[in-house]
């Protein structure tokens, strides 16, 4: 019997590239929102992507999915953003050989900017916003400050894919199955300097730090490692995390839509107030717990060691350095 449920909009920009077209399935089936909740797909594309386009709603009709109410395919940014209840922005210009930081935030920029320009004007107010194209949590910031009358709370970034790939390590180390490691946080940007916080993480209830004891692996190994295992994949398979990428922005939102189980807590990048002592005004990594009401808090009162600390400052740091390359490649102040 169908569900007398309203369908949840789910608008994705990006739609027919590998991250984009790994998620969408997926959406539709049920996965994300539940096996009773209707959803509608917007598909928004650009250029020689809306052809490919035409390809992937052929395929999401051939799937037939039950819960799936209806796909509107677009390269209009406010027919794509129309009515959204959540908005993944998972398309993005790659930075290219010989391009500084700042180029790509400059390009980039523009293209977020219109965006949340777009969202202001045409999505639900309601809606909620999550950034998967690098660099993700800048991004998020840029469409932020360009939606008018979207609550900053309702912007995310994403660190999620840092998450689960910290969780797979320790998982390993230790001898265990990730499902086993909870409290993981990873603090900052989503680049080669978030810190994976293995101090305050735990594996089957007791602190990791108890049961991987090697001190050293923790700080010279585990750390790198997460931090470079975008790169790392890029060089085994030849092109950028798609799959787990799609994986952990779905994981997101299912984390943003449901409440958080007691006692655990999810990573995300949100407009920081100054918890924790980060600079307000950037979208930073912090452990996050959602309500039974669908709204969200920061977890207080983690301990933070002296070690913590230092690598906690360092993506901070690059952040503010981020947030100023992009005020100066935009003309404004973000």
């Amino acid at each position: 019997m169908p569900s007398t449920k309203a369908p949840i909009r789910v608008a994705v920009t990006g739609a027919a590239g590998n991250i984009g077209y790994a998620a969408i399935f997926r959406i539709a089936s049920g996965a994300v929102f539940g096996p009773d909740q209707p959803v509608a797909l917007n598909l928004i594309e650009v250029g020689p992507g809306l052809n490919a386009l035409k390809g992937v709603v052929m395929e999401l009709e051939d799937c037939a999915f039950p819960l799936l109410t209806d796909v509107v395919a677009t390269g209009d940014l406010n027919e794509g953003f129309k009515d959204a209840d959540w908005c993944l922005l998972i398309g993005a210009v790659p930075r290219k050989q010989g391009m500084e930081r700042k180029d790509l935030l400059g390009i980039n920029g523009k293209i977020f900017t219109g965006q949340g320009e777009a969202i202001g004007k045409n999505a639900k107010k309601t809606v909620k916003v999550l950034v998967v194209g690098n660099p993700c949590n800048t991004n998020a910031l840029i469409a932020l400050r360009s939606a008018s009358g979207i609550p900053e709370q309702n912007f995310f970034a994403m660190t999620r894919l840092d998450e689960n790939r910290a969780k797979s390590q320790l998982a390993a180390k230790s001898g265990t199955h990730n499902s086993v490691v909870k409290n993981m946080v990873i603090w900052g940007n989503h680049s080669a300097t978030q810190y994976p916080d293995f101090t305050n993480a735990t594996i089957g209830g007791k602190k990791a730090t108890d049961v991987i004891t090697d001190s050293a692996w923790l700080k010279e190994t585990f750390i790198p490692t997460v931090q470079k295992r975008g790169a790392a994949v890029i060089e085994a398979r030849g092109a950028s995390s798609a799959a787990s990428a799609a994986n952990a922005a779905l994981d997101t939102v299912r984390s943003l839509h449901f409440p958080t189980p007691a006692g655990d807590w999810h990573s995300v990048a949100v407009l920081s107030k100054g918890e924790y002592g980060i600079t307000p005004g950037i979208l930073f990594g912090y452990p996050i717990r959602t309500k039974a009401d669908g709204s969200w808090e920061i977890v207080q009162g983690l301990p933070i060691d002296e070690f913590s600390r230092s690598k906690i400052k360092i993506t901070e740091t690059e952040l503010l350095e981020e947030r100023a390359q992009a005020s100066e490649a935009l003309g404004i102040k973000l």
